[in-house]
């Protein structure tokens, strides 16, 4: 009828968003996009003017252009998502586009709007806090397993410094308004290099996400293991913008030999400056401006130095001929340069793509760093440059694999295109693809065919005596690559998972590498990482745009089913999170808080919650261990983050971290008021309460670490142990009047380090034992009778023992030795009077579900000592903070599914199979 609205036509497939109105994905139309100068403003006035199908109120204040590819008369428009003018972390649109006579046609959309946010934004932390706040977070999670407190020489040390990158909103819920801060540095224990992302609540104050920033080709902890590059990177911009062409030397074919023995051409360029003749590829880079491929010689540098940064006396390796000699093979070099350039000709060659950043960046890369002197079987990239370790007796340097090389530059395409944030789903998913496309180059480099059964092993040609197969880091055709081989874990593990879960993904892919031929598939997967994929995107995500990706390439028949086949084999379906299974009775589900502790007393348990979205600053709930009656809000809803409880069944205590510090807070519960104990600047996470005593891990600044216990009936008077700088006292815990902790002081310039007690009536402090020199001390746990504690003696061997003594100091023995087969790496303990449940992993070389963390159960005394018990429980994936109940029953958080949740076993499973 004339004159009426015509409805917008309707989208051939549309596939809602999670907790969002707008899309997930829009596939299958052709509708006409607004005139407009540019991509960028046609796809904002496209989603404008469609706003009943994307409910996004003002594209063109709420979205901003982060960049256009164009390709074959396709214009992809990538937006990234602002909220009142703030970044929202992982919020970005995706609009795919025809350019036809002039006119622009819309094919298709996906990504992450998030609509629901309403969130403040305005700051009461401001950089500064956040910064120091963020690089006491990393230092906690980095101590938290191995002790760190207790190192000599480290008193006044500063390993680790943090950048602040102003405001940002995580889109949980309705938002939280936080500080983005990077801290780089290294590994004050072990000198690996550390680059964290860390988010902190600007209302709090409070850490609320953290995770690493570098992409390493390996799992941390597995076997395979303002700075010049900033200046080159902004003179290249600068030059592409306003400077004359650079007139650079001419560079030339040399040669070397790569570490498998295979003599190779290399480009490399006579540098005038330096008489020699140094790996810089001037020829494959073709701009206007200095942009090359070159290879640096990072040896005797250490990793964690390199890391986000250039050390000035950095120098491209050279040689004074342009035949590299057995000096740059044995380093590495030889393997890194013509790898490099191997990776830049497949991406230019195969998919159009002009470097990294497919606008011609400079590719470079550092071989030869070691871990603080010692070998670093590793490579990473840190989001500027390639890095490899130097290799071992057994591992050749990791440049040596052409499978490592690649996958360490698609590291660096992803985050030039779908910046696939390095964390959870998202983060195995960004493993995943650089996984596919390493082995992809490597497998039709060497002419590997698909059907070989080790086409799919990564690392294989790293060692130097072993089977490729038993070299291998990882295998893409594993055989447990199903969603039901899922871990669980939380971002202190392998940044959620990244690497324990990237096979379920990389396996679809290879599949269908395998399934549908390497040319089809290879194009596939990239059309749907720099198309259709965005940083936030779990499997299910990456499925839906692996199938768009090939719709829209033109795949239909016998090769898309063969795409959906492999993603319905590896499990990645609809809802499949929910076909977890568990062994464990459930609490409270989805606790969604960041590194707080369980505590559990009486028949009581006690637990830090947000709200489902996460969103709400944290609150502390108890509940009876048997799951009977309705939980009690213990905590005020006042913006603080309220973590760490602890409970003896009669009263809660927690701690409370606002802008101004941290609060020490009380509540009886049987109800009445919230009680202040004390307040300060920094605590530990240790805090335990007993009949009218606390006691609590408090930090003066710089990371003094301090003991600290007062009365409930008279908290004014607080005894205080340790917190200098020659005397410092850690680990905490409380029972029958005593507290346990662990000293370290110095005494005629030599550190004594010490498990004692402290009788809390009578002010007696014993030595239970002192550790032999170079020991580290870990948490404690006492009972009526016994004192439990955790304890370091060899040096860098992976595991530590779990030790007992009577409260006099008597009977000293260890319920599971640091040496053996029975060893473990035991990080936490938790004791009633009937048993002690220790949180530990396996010594296992290979990062999987045996190897994380489980609780294992000891008989505290009699038959049985030194024996290995049982499991408490036989869930898959990551099991902490286990707070002893009655009896032998232990509660703790359980990440089987994907998810954090407080669980209980009223007795241990035994042996899990």
């Amino acid at each position: 009828m004339a004159g009426e609205a015509v409805p917008p036509p309707s989208p051939g497939e549309l596939i809602p968003g999670q907790k969002t109105a707008t899309p997930a994905l829009v596939e299958g139309i052709r509708e006409q996009a607004p005139a407009a100068r540019n991509a960028a403003s046609a796809a904002r006035a496209y989603l404008a003017a469609k706003q009943d199908r994307y409910r996004i109120a003002d594209p063109g204040r709420d979205l901003e252009p982060v960049g256009t590819v164009t390709a074959d008369g396709q214009e992809t428009v990538r937006l990234r998502q602002k909220y009142h003018g703030i970044p929202v972390l992982g919020g970005q649109y995706v609009v795919r586009m025809e350019k036809q006579n002039g006119s622009r046609v819309v094919t298709g959309t996906s990504g992450k709007y998030f609509t629901g946010l309403r969130t403040g934004t305005t700051a009461e932390v401001d950089d500064a806090l956040a910064v120091e706040r963020a690089v006491d977070a990393v230092l906690a999670r980095l101590g938290a397993e191995k002790f760190t407190a207790y190192g000599e020489g480290k008193e006044d040390a500063t390993p680790l410094t943090g950048t602040s990158h102003g405001l940002v909103v995580l889109p949980t819920g309705t938002g939280v308004l936080a500080r983005h801060v990077t801290v780089r540095g290294a590994d004050p224990a072990r000198g690996e290099p550390v680059l964290r992302e860390v988010y902190i609540d600007a209302q709090a104050g409070y850490p609320v996400l953290q995770y690493s920033g570098i992409r390493t080709f390996g799992a941390p902890g597995t076997t395979a293991k303002g700075s010049a590059a900033s200046r080159l990177t902004q003179e290249s911009k600068e030059s592409k913008e306003s400077k004359e062409p650079a007139e650079p030397a001419l560079g030339e074919t040399g040669s070397g030999v790569k570490l498998d023995g295979r003599p190779v051409e290399l480009q490399v360029t006579h540098d005038d400056t330096r008489a020699a003749y140094v790996l810089r590829d001037r020829s494959r880079i073709q701009n206007d401006t200095a942009d090359v491929l070159a290879t640096w010689d990072a040896r005797g540098k250490w990793a964690g130095d390199v890391v986000g940064n250039w050390p000035a006396d950095l120098q491209e390796f050279g040689s004074p001929t342009p035949a590299f000699g057995a000096e740059a093979t044995d380093a590495g070099a030889v393997d890194a340069h013509w790898a490099a350039g191997q990776v830049y000709d497949y991406y230019k060659n195969k998919h159009g793509r002009d470097s990294l950043d497919g606008r011609g960046m400079s590719i470079n890369s550092l071989v030869g760093t070691t871990n603080y002197g010692q070998p670093y079987v590793n490579a990473f990239w840190d989001g500027q440059k390639m890095v490899y370790g130097n290799g071992d007796d057994e591992y050749r340097p990791l440049a040596a694999g052409l499978d490592v090389v690649g996958h360490e530059m698609t590291h660096g395409v992803v985050d030039h295109s779908a910046e696939l944030v390095y964390a959870g789903q998202s983060g195995a998913m960004n493993e995943a693809i650089a996984d596919y496309f390493g082995n992809a180059i490597e497998t039709d480099a060497y002419g590997i065919p698909m059907d070989d059964p080790d086409s799919g092993l990564l690392g294989e040609g790293l060692c130097r005596t072993r089977t490729p197969r038993a070299c291998a880091v990882r295998d893409l055709n594993d055989g447990r690559t199903t969603a039901k081989s899922f871990l669980g874990v939380g971002f202190g593990t392998d940044n959620g998972g990244v690497h324990l879960n990237s096979t379920i993904f990389s396996g679809a892919l290879w599949d269908i590498r395998e399934d549908v031929g390497p040319t089809l598939a290879d194009k596939i997967v990239y059309k749907a990482l720099t198309e259709y994929l965005t940083p936030l995107d779990g499997f299910t995500q990456g499925r839906n745009a692996v199938i768009a990706a090939a719709k829209a390439l033109g795949v239909g028949g016998k090769n898309l089913t063969a795409v959906q086949r492999a993603f319905n084999a590896h499990g990645i379906v609809p809802n499949w999170e929910l076909a977890l299974g568990v062994d464990s009775d459930l609490l409270i589900e989805r606790v969604n808080t960041y590194d707080s502790q369980l505590g559990a007393g009486g028949d009581w348990w006690a637990a830090s919650t947000s709200n489902e979205e996460g969103s709400e600053a944290y609150s502390v709930w108890a509940g009876r261990t048997d799951g009977t009656g309705r939980l009690k809000l213990m905590s005020p809803n006042d913006g603080r983050y309220h973590v760490n409880p602890a409970t003896d069944g009669k009263t809660v205590v927690w701690q409370a971290h606002g802008a101004s510090g941290v609060d020490i807070l009380a509540r009886s519960l049987a109800g009445g008021p919230v009680k202040t104990l004390w307040h300060g600047r920094s605590v530990g996470s240790a805090l335990d309460v007993d009949g009218d005593v606390v006691a609590f891990a408090y930090n003066n600044y710089g990371g003094r670490a301090g003991v600290a216990y007062l009365s409930l009936k008279d908290p004014a008077n607080v005894v205080t142990i340790g917190g200098g700088t020659y005397h410092r006292a850690t680990f905490p815990s409380l029972s029958h009047g005593k507290v346990v902790y662990q000293d370290r002081q110095r005494v005629s310039a030599v550190y004594e380090i010490s498990t004692r007690v402290i009788d809390v009536a009578t002010g007696e402090d014993k030595v239970i034992q002192r550790a032999a020199p170079g020991a580290s001390l870990g948490p404690t746990a006492v009972t009526g009778d016994h004192v439990y504690w955790l304890v370091d003696e060899i040096d860098q061997n992976g595991t530590t023992a779990l030790r007992r003594a009577g409260l006099d100091g008597s009977g000293v023995t260890d319920l599971n030795p640091e040496n053996g087969p029975e060893a473990l790496n035991v990080f936490d303990l938790t004791a009633s009077e009937e048993a002690v449940t220790v949180d530990a992993r396996t010594p296992d070389p290979a990062f999987r579900n045996e190897s994380l963390a489980k609780l294992w159960q000891f008989a505290p005394a009699g038959k049985g000592d030194g024996v290995r018990k049982s499991r408490v429980s036989c869930n898959r994936g990551e099991q902490l903070s286990a707070a002893a109940a009655p009896g032998t029953q232990v509660v703790w958080l359980d990440a089987t599914t994907g998810i954090s949740n407080v669980v209980t076993r009223t007795r241990p499973s035994g042996t899990c199979g």
